[in-house]
C-alpha cells in the first residue's frame, strides 16, 4: 500500500520513483532560480529581460511536449 503511494504518479507517467525524483527536483531548481530571475528583473528591469518567459517555455516543453510523446498508458484490466 505504501509503496503504491511513492510509484503510482511516477509509474503514470513512464518513470520509476528514482527518476521521478531527479526530474522533479530539476523542475523545482529550475523554477526556483528563474524566480528569483523574475524578482531581480523586477528591481533591476534591465537584467534579466527574458530569462523568466525562456524558463516558462523551456519547462513547458520538456513537461508538456515531451510527455505527450509517451505511449498512452493503458486504462483497462482484463
Amino acid at each position: 500500500m505504501i509503496h503504491q503511494a511513492f510509484t503510482r504518479h511516477p509509474a503514470s507517467v513512464g518513470e520509476s520513483y528514482g527518476q521521478h525524483l531527479r526530474h522533479a527536483s530539476a523542475f523545482g531548481l529550475r523554477m526556483i532560480l528563474g524566480g528569483i530571475a523574475c524578482l531581480v528583473h523586477g528591481l533591476l528591469p534591465f537584467l534579466f529581460v527574458k530569462t523568466g518567459s525562456r524558463q516558462i517555455e523551456s519547462l513547458h516543453g520538456r513537461m508538456v511536449v515531451n510527455r505527450s510523446k509517451l505511449p498512452a498508458p493503458l486504462d483497462f484490466v482484463i
